[in-house]
């Protein structure tokens, strides 16, 4: 029992050290004084408490001071980090600004900041513009051939407007949009092949970056390549429609003409019923007439012959057919 206790001493010891040099950030605070930043002890201890580390506001504060920025003061870097900034990338954007001459204030890179930007990432696209590919844009020229162009954007960023301005997509959307009316304007594609920077003018004349948080330096123009033949195509096209439309109508044509020739024939069938049926009276017509005195034997013999002088000039109307024998 008597060894335990040296043992129990000595971890409260050094757990009391260690409370004590967290708490107590004595080494932090010696570097900030050799470094000519004016701190207390007492500031880094209430830092623990409020939860704010005060590795990082040190170093924040050591940094602006070296590069010369007055306005940097710790009670707005500890502010900016309560509400969930990212304070070392503010202190190296103002200090990227400062050695670029860049106009760039604490309070506009907290907003950047806080906006969702990275504002050191804008600081260095201010200084090193960076280029943007687009995609392939399709477009056709009033000849009716396609185009497909790509285009290489430079654009830098406009610190002003990293605030509430678009982003690369509005920007790629507005040149490809200026790409489409250009060469949709253009009378033929020969034209767009042999003048590729005419595009690059007029998208440029148009402000495309206003509204966004870049501004556009130059559009050009790195590849064009001829596609489909659009008008043949949309020729084709209403041909194709034309000619079902043309064989639609006479489908139509056929089909009234074949309901119309089995009307007739239907017609006809009933005409030749009914002629069979008035032949098939003419016999009781002449029984009658016998019977009743109407009608003797020559008139008999009569009637017979022009029937069989009708056959025959029917006969000679249609070759072929024998014609019948007179009576005598």
């Amino acid at each position: 029992m008597a060894g335990i206790a040296p043992i129990f001493l000595i971890a409260a010891i050094v757990v009391v050290v260690f409370l004590f040099m967290y708490y107590v950030p004595i080494l932090l605070w010696f570097s900030a004084l050799v470094s000519g930043v004016r701190i207390s002890l007492i500031q880094l201890v209430l830092m623990r408490i409020r939860k704010v580390p005060p590795g990082v506001i040190v170093r924040a504060l050591i940094e602006a001071t070296k590069a010369g920025l007055p306005g940097v003061k710790r009670d707005e870097l500890e502010a900016h980090f309560l509400a969930g900034g990212h304070v070392e990338r503010v202190v190296h954007a103002l200090v990227s600004a400062a050695k670029a001459n860049i106009d760039l204030n604490f309070k506009m890179a907290t907003a950047i900041d806080l906006a969702g930007r990275d504002v050191f990432e804008a600081v260095q696209m201010s200084v090193n513009p960076k280029v943007i590919d687009t995609p392939p844009v399709t477009a056709v020229a009033k000849d009716g051939i396609q185009l497909i162009s790509k285009a290489r954007v430079t654009v830098r960023a406009n610190i002003k407007q990293l605030v509430g301005g678009a982003g690369e997509e509005t920007v790629l959307a507005r040149v490809g949009e200026g790409i489409v009316s250009t060469i949709g304007s253009s009378v033929s594609h020969k034209s767009v092949l042999e003048n590729p920077d005419s595009i690059s003018k007029v998208v440029l004349e148009k402000g495309l970056d206003a509204g966004t948080a870049f501004e556009i330096l130059s559009i050009d123009i790195a590849d064009i390549d001829i596609g489909k033949n659009i008008g043949a195509a949309l020729q084709i096209d209403q041909a194709d429609a034309d000619k079902n439309i043309a064989q639609a109508k006479a489908e139509e044509r056929r089909a009234m003409a074949v309901a119309l020739e089995q009307e007739m024939k239907a017609k006809a069938q009933e005409a030749r019923a009914k002629v069979i049926e008035a032949e098939a009276e003419v016999p009781k017509a002449l029984a009658d007439a016998f019977r009743s005195g109407n009608l003797g034997v020559m008139d008999y013999v009569k009637y017979k012959n022009i029937e069989a002088d009708t056959a025959m000039r029917d006969s000679i109307a249609k070759p072929g057919s024998k014609p019948p024998k007179k009576d005598n």
